[in-house]
């Protein structure tokens, strides 16, 4: 049991490791329409750093920062992420992930509602890809 133990909590570790960066976003879709108007032009980038995360759009503004866990042993693998700022402050969404390599897939929840089951979006959820940004310290 404890090494059953100890080898989840070194997958977690190394999959954490794989998270860690700047990643920017290439692709949404929201209650199953791509590409919301609402959100064009927005171009946010999402930095990793430990088990937290910050969300940066292209004026520099910060509308969203939090903590996320993660869980890669299941299929799909799951991620929760807990807003701290932001219009969900408080608020847990919960997300299953994929990460690929460069590239990050994940489908949320709207707070309260049940986790996704598939990788695309019905009414109360939201899908985003992101490509990891090598080298990407600030915004342009």
């Amino acid at each position: 049991m404890n090494n059953d133990r100890t080898s989840y909590l070194a997958c977690i570790e190394e999959e954490l490791k794989r998270f860690q960066g700047t990643w920017k976003q290439i692709a949404y879709e929201r209650d199953g329409v791509t590409e919301p108007l609402d959100e064009q032009g927005w171009d946010p980038i999402t930095t990793f750093t430990a088990e937290e995360f910050v969300v940066t759009l292209a004026d520099g503004s910060i509308p969203i920062k939090g903590t996320y866990r993660i869980d890669p042993t299941r299929n799909p693998k799951i991620v929760d992420w807990t807003d701290t700022i932001g219009e969900d402050a408080g608020k847990t969404l919960l997300a299953i992930y994929s990460l690929q390599d460069d590239r990050l897939i994940f489908c949320a929840a709207y707070p309260g509602l049940e986790r996704p089951t598939e990788f695309r979006t019905r009414p109360g959820q939201v899908m985003r890809v992101f490509q990891r940004e090598a080298g990407l310290s600030k915004r342009r």
